[in-house]
């Protein structure tokens, strides 16, 4: 409901002619569009409790739909409940919902694509968003300025087990590592689908975010471009992973650049705190990070040993990097069992060589 695009359905499809469950007043929902409307008023009542909601806290709803999850809000005492709809239909029927209502002022409703406009400040964002959306509007929040308190939203039960996994779990990927770092994330519900009219055809949960203060202080474009080669096959070793032709170039790149502008240490870690825009970049890695299949890619091109470096020089440079992998003990280690003090140190280990990721 708060994101994708709006599209127009044919007249007179029934019931029975793919229209799908309606509102009350005969409005259809559109799945393709994630209007599951949460239905289970006890339900409601424990995502609203679990949000620690308090009588000062503006929240954010997204994807309100026919108001279920406002109307409890707004019960709960909040200053002002600001809800951002993207389809039409619905925001009418929230503003005919609450028309005349004793705490209609504490409500405004925002037509527009919860991505693409800009976001109020609040407090706490309190959300059963369309899946679809999931990966770009978490990202989306983490980027926010001034930081919220906290966020509960109710997400595709896989994608939710992915933002809480550790270090060996089969779920462990970019996507958990990368929120991991930016906000601490908790597990509340698990939400069967049958919660919801019409019922989706997977199970979901409610995760707690609450960003990190301060973040900490790495450039996250950095930091990304060391997590994304330790899990571009998760389960090798970090020393078959470096020595990838790709890679090496990469860095070599990197390296000779940073060397010829002769920038030094000190210099460099004045420029590398993380930004709102450093970690809005997240918001454009979505067909990558939204719902990683845990499978190791094939690339032939990769794979690369001493007979290929093509010279002293670029043999050197595999040396300096096996060398850096050695003196931290993580040749032999792989992505999937690294924990974010192990990615800070690695990274701190190769910036403190001069080699960079960005």
């Amino acid at each position: 409901m708060a994101g994708g695009k709006i599209q127009k359905k044919r007249h007179g499809a029934g019931a029975g002619g793919g229209g799908g469950a309606r509102l009350q007043g005969g409005i259809p929902f559109e799945k393709s569009k994630g209007q599951h409307i949460l239905r289970n008023p006890a339900l409601v009542d424990s995502i609203v409790t679990k949000a620690g909601l308090k009588p000062t806290d503006t929240v954010l709803e997204i994807g309100p739909g026919t108001g279920n999850l406002t109307k409890r809000l707004l019960e709960a005492g909040v200053k002002a409940v600001v809800a951002v709809e993207l389809d039409p239909r619905m925001v009418l029927e929230l503003n005919r919902r609450f028309q005349g209502h004793p705490l209609a002022s504490r409500l405004k409703v925002i037509q527009g694509d919860v991505l693409k406009c800009d976001l109020p400040y609040f407090d706490i964002c309190v959300a059963n968003i369309p899946y679809q959306i999931s990966s770009p509007l978490t990202f989306k929040l983490l980027s926010h300025r001034p930081m919220f308190r906290c966020a509960v939203i109710m997400f595709q039960r896989e994608f939710a087990m992915r933002l809480v996994a550790q270090p060996g779990d089969s779920l462990y990927c970019r996507l958990s590592v990368n929120v991991q770092l930016l906000a601490r994330v908790s597990h509340l519900l698990k939400v069967g689908r049958n919660n919801f009219r019409p019922p989706p055809k997977v199970d979901s949960s409610v995760v707690r975010i609450e960003p990190r203060k301060p973040l900490p202080p790495v450039s996250f474009k950095e930091w990304d471009g060391l997590v994304r080669i330790c899990f571009n096959r998760k389960n090798k070793t970090l020393g078959s992973l470096f020595k990838q032709k790709r890679v090496l170039e990469l860095l070599e790149k990197n390296y000779k650049t940073m060397q010829s502008l002769q920038l030094t240490q000190d210099a460099e870690m004045g420029e590398e705190k993380m930004s709102a825009d450093d970690v809005a970049l997240l918001a454009n890695m979505v067909e990558d990070l939204s719902m990683e299949t845990g499978e190791e890619k094939e690339d032939d091109e990769m794979e690369m040993d001493d007979t290929d470096m093509g010279g002293d020089g670029r043999t050197s440079f595999k040396e300096k990097i096996m060398g850096i992998l050695q003196q931290g003990d993580f040749a032999e280690k792989r992505g999937s069992k690294l924990s974010q003090v192990d990615f800070l140190y690695l990274l701190s280990l190769f910036n403190k060589a001069g080699i960079h990721f960005s």
